[in-house]
């Protein structure tokens, strides 16, 4: 059983009163989940602060308190332990409980905007296939090694995060893949954590909710790299103009992927169909299962990253070629009569644009392009126009709907999707609250040969509306509704 001792090791601690050598039973930052013997760190969230909870906590039996300020009742029965900062003292604790498991696993975190999902769950099946138990941590899914997890944040907190890496070791496994959010890096939810390596994918405009300016959002993501250890690697994409800010202070080795300069890691796309795309990687040929430039960029970004963990580079192009879709990321699906639906994430200005410029690319040109398209509820409310004016830019016809509206009026969040057309533009938009009314009649709207974006979704199966969620999945309601015009013609 570990001792308050054991858990402090590399944590700066400004004060200490009582014993240090008190054995515990866990770890908590939530006084909910507190029980006799163990410690609670009191971290001050967003909304709010764990210090108000603290003689919650000791009532509940927590013998060992982690904090930035004593309260006015001090017990002798409880350790209190004052550190400067107790949301990167969490990370360092949960790291040194679960007996620093970073340390024993080669841990991969990929960061950026768009392509962490599927850069590091990619890589996850990539190393499975070259014979080697994995684990990975992604907005859709954790697994530790076959076994699957339920993902409840793209990064889970340091508490589930460390205990997560644990189980990886003790399942056998040797690496770990895992999307480092912004969120997590300023939230201090990655500290104490050793990486092997990290990516960068690349930065666009999302989550200014949180981060307020697109110069917090960028230093949030480089606080990642900041961090990563000598003898580590950075590899970024050297095509987005802020790979190389990513890289300013970092002590890890830096290597460089790219389409259009040069690089470490290079690639160029030979061909492109709706079923794949031909790559050119490091000048040899590999077919793939995937499609747009967006991929192609993710895929050199897996390449690059196995080659820096010494896997042999003809192996992996060979697993590359074999490797299929993540969940909801350009998925495709057709109907008996010849339209082809699209199942995509894209819930950024610059992740619709991506989607859209592949699919105009790959048409041969007659084919109609009608986009289902929302924003979510209570996030980044700055975005909202400017995916509207990218949709109308790039598609045949558009419909605004609802996405996660949350607490906000889906009415609204179209409203304000809206302001970023001008009254032509505005008249070319159908607007359908009701996401099932708005993919049927986009699919009403369709004819033999054209294609159907609904995007935003992707891999959820739920629709959050005012605080509950209620199943939704746009994949299954397009097989469905495939399905009935099948029926019916």
């Amino acid at each position: 059983m570990k001792t308050a001792n054991d858990i402090l090791t590399d944590v700066k601690v400004t004060k200490l009163l009582g014993s240090a050598e008190k054995a515990l039973s866990g770890i908590c930052f939530d006084s909910r989940k507190v029980t006799a013997g163990s410690a609670f760190v009191a971290t001050r969230g967003t909304v709010v602060d764990g210090h108000t909870f603290i003689a919650l906590a000791i009532e509940k039996g927590a013998s060992v308190i982690v904090c930035e300020e004593l309260p006015s009742e001090i017990s002798s029965d409880v350790t209190y332990i004052l550190v400067d900062d107790s949301a990167k003292a969490l990370g360092q604790i949960c790291s040194n409980y679960y007996n620093r498991p970073s340390e024993k696993i080669k841990l991969v975190g990929v960061t950026g905007t768009n392509g962490k999902t599927t850069t590091a769950t990619l890589l996850y099946h990539m190393f499975r296939k070259l014979g080697y138990k994995a684990g990975l941590i992604s907005t859709v899914v954790y697994y530790v090694d076959n076994k699957e997890v339920a993902a409840t944040h793209t990064t889970p907190d340091a508490l589930q995060l460390n205990a997560l890496l644990l189980a990886m070791i003790e399942a056998g496994c040797e690496y770990c893949f895992m999307e480092v959010s912004s969120h997590s890096v300023v939230q201090h939810r990655i500290a104490g954590l050793k990486f092997e390596g990290g990516i960068f994918t690349n930065i666009t405009h999302d989550h200014l909710d949180f981060h307020k300016t697109f110069d917090e959002y960028i230093k949030a993501k480089k606080l990642f790299f900041d961090g990563l250890p000598k003898g580590s690697f950075a590899l970024i994409n050297a095509d987005d103009r802020n790979g190389k800010v990513m890289v300013q202070n970092t002590s890890a080795a830096v290597k460089t992927f790219a389409l259009k300069s040069m690089a470490t890691f290079h690639a160029k796309i030979l061909e492109s169909l709706f079923d794949g795309m031909l790559l050119q990687i490091d000048r040899k040929e590999v077919w793939t299962h995937f499609i747009g430039e967006f991929n192609a960029y993710n895929l050199l970004g897996v390449y690059g990253t196995a080659v820096l963990l010494n896997q042999n580079p003809e192996e992996v192009l060979e697993v590359l070629s074999s490797l299929t879709s993540v969940s909801g990321r350009f998925e495709y699906i057709r109907s008996a009569d010849g339209i082809t639906a699209i199942v995509d994430y894209a819930h950024t200005p610059d992740a619709l644009e991506n989607v859209l410029k592949t699919i105009n690319q790959i048409r041969s040109g007659k084919e109609q392009v009608i986009t289902v398209v929302g924003a979510g509820g209570d996030r980044d409310k700055t975005k909202r126009p400017i995916m509207a004016k990218a949709a109308i830019k790039l598609s045949s016809k558009v419909i605004f709907t609802s996405d996660n509206p949350r607490s906000e009026e889906p009415s609204q969040i179209i409203a304000d999707m809206l302001q970023g057309l001008d009254i032509a533009e505005q008249r070319q938009v159908l607007s359908i609250v009701d996401r099932r009314e708005a993919i049927k009649t986009a699919i009403m709207l369709a004819q033999k040969g054209d294609i159907v974006l609904v995007a935003g979704k992707g891999h959820e199966n739920y629709q959050e509306i005012k605080g509950v969620k209620h199943h939704f999945d746009d994949k299954e309601i397009i097989h469905e509704l495939f399905q009935t015009l099948n029926n019916t013609h």
